[in-house]
């Protein structure tokens, strides 16, 4: 049996970083905000009640809808080869509350699951949040509902050839795990910081 070879790349930099950096920004304000109202907008302040302000000098601040962070968030890119039937997880550690913004996509049709390990669950206790059947793309925001590493399984629908999913992501996670049939790899995804080059 051939070993799936596996080549990955993690990347923060270039247009594309620069571009996932502000999505990520409005995503995670977003997510931060609460849910829409049932019409799909967001309630306006007669139907929500009053809203909780400071003054800052002589300007009015909502203290609503944005959640500050002490440290940077990381942005992540990393594009996985899996052979014919092959398979690959890659999870990050969250903290519970904190957000994420993903996108995926693969070269042919692939089974994806979006699940979770809860910390003060039992080993391979998993919390399943998406299960897609066969798809090529997904995109989204999540926010973890409990400290735990949180991420997909990908299988590769085809038994005769090869695939690649390439995932990019970002959020206030502190690293990522790959993990395969034989092994499990540990990776440090790059915190956006200010004035990052190009």
């Amino acid at each position: 049996m051939t070993r799936d070879r596996q080549r990955s790349t993690n990347r923060g930099r270039g247009a594309f970083g620069l571009f996932l950096s502000a999505a990520a920004a409005l995503m995670f304000l977003a997510a931060c905000a609460g849910p829409a109202g049932e019409d799909g907008g967001t309630e306006d302040a007669a139907d929500a009640g009053a809203v909780e302000t400071i003054m800052v000098g002589d300007i009015e601040v909502r203290t609503d809808g944005l959640t500050a962070r002490d440290a940077a968030h990381r942005s992540d890119e990393i594009t996985f080869e899996l052979g014919p039937a092959g398979f690959v997880e890659y999870k990050y550690r969250l903290k519970e509350g904190e957000p994420m913004v993903y996108s995926w996509v693969s070269s042919a049709p692939v089974r994806s699951e979006m699940h979770a390990e809860a910390d003060d669950q039992a080993e391979g206790t998993a919390e399943f949040f998406e299960v897609i059947e066969s798809a090529e793309a997904a995109n989204g925001v999540f926010t973890a509902p409990f400290p735990g590493i949180h991420g997909w399984y990908w299988l590769n629908l085809n038994e005769d050839e090869g695939v690649t999913v390439t995932l990019r992501s970002a959020g206030f996670y502190s690293y990522a795990m790959e993990f395969r049939a034989d092994s499990r790899r540990r990776y440090e995804p790059a915190a956006v910081t200010e004035g990052a080059a190009d």
